[in-house]
């Protein structure tokens, strides 16, 4: 009922005034949790975006975002993989982002992949994509043939109850991954060398953070696709990055936002039946990143007329760096 006020006060119809048009709205949230298929929505968005947040941050932080861009390819072609062979797509999708992020780690230098690994994987792995597609599509019935479209464009509606909190645990448990190396992968983020000479083993947790990077990747295709999976990871981060300068609290900050978006897409897409799930959340993701910009850009006026602004994502490094020399 509820929608249709929703569609109707869209339409230009009587009474279509903003005070009709908030209520409507507000009166059709609560029935959104009445659905299982939303309430599974929410609860494995909800683990996976949070992820996203606390993985960003560091992607950001550590100027990897081309690194999760190209992982997004894998987790495209190693989904079709598993379909063309006849197994469940997880298996391919969790397998090849992992095995590939951490490959790249080793190839990288310090543990972080390097342009030309990158790119190569990049190239290499989109083509793979395009031969498994060839292969799964003429092998496959008409009754999974959508499966390669849910892996580019995401699925979250379509997750069992089961499925949902799998992949809420999943998330979950790479979040907390995250907190226990936050620290000396900030210390190694913001100066390998001195972060080194102390003793921290920046290889190594370079690579373990690309695994988990790669996890988030794999399970983040559930929810958006692979096709805009990297809007989720870097927009909220970067956002966080703008509008805090302190690490814990940009961590915090960059998880909430995702959330957020993750959770306001849902309702978005609930509300307006013609909008995909994965576009709704993207959308957010970018409006909030945007206003954060948008922020920035105003701050950084102001501070040119001898106000203090808010330190970027470039001074958030070097001033990292300064003092973790004194840690």
């Amino acid at each position: 009922m509820a929608r249709r006020a929703v569609s109707f006060v869209a339409a230009g119809g009587r009474g279509g005034d903003a005070l009709v048009t908030k209520l409507a709205i507000a009166g059709s949230i609560p029935s959104i949790l009445s659905y299982p298929f939303m309430r599974n929505a929410f609860v494995a968005g909800g683990g996976i975006a949070a992820s996203c947040g606390l993985v960003g941050y560091f992607v950001v932080l550590r100027g990897q975002v081309f690194t999760g861009d190209a992982l997004s390819h894998v987790a495209f072609t190693g989904a079709l993989a598993a379909l063309a062979a006849g197994f469940d797509l997880r298996i391919g999708l969790f397998g090849a982002t992992v095995a590939v992020a951490v490959g790249m780690g080793i190839l990288g230098r310090s543990g972080r992949a390097d342009d030309v690994v990158i790119g190569s994987v990049f190239a290499w792995m989109l083509g793979l994509g395009v031969l498994f597609l060839s292969i799964y599509t003429a092998s496959s019935s008409g009754s999974n043939g959508t499966a390669g479209v849910s892996v580019l464009f995401g699925s979250i509606l379509g997750l069992s109850a089961g499925a949902a909190w799998t992949a809420a645990a999943i998330g979950l448990a790479v979040c907390l991954g995250i907190a226990l190396i936050a620290r000396p992968l900030l210390f190694a983020s913001v100066d390998e060398g001195i972060a080194a000479a102390a003793g921290v083993p920046v290889r190594a947790l370079g690579v373990a953070f690309l695994a988990l990077v790669g996890v988030t990747a794999a399970e983040t295709t559930q929810a958006v696709g692979a096709l805009l999976l990297l809007g989720l990871l870097a927009a909220p981060a970067a956002a966080a990055h703008r509008l805090t300068d302190h690490p814990y609290r940009g961590l915090a900050l960059s998880a909430g936002l995702a959330v957020l978006s993750m959770w306001a897409g849902l309702i978005l897409s609930y509300l307006i039946p013609s909008t995909p799930p994965s576009f709704a959340v993207v959308a957010v993701a970018t409006a909030i990143y945007a206003s954060a910009a948008g922020r920035g850009t105003v701050l950084r006026a102001s501070a040119q007329r001898g106000q203090p602004g808010t330190p970027g994502p470039g001074e958030l490094r070097s001033r990292h760096a300064g003092q973790d020399q004194h840690a």
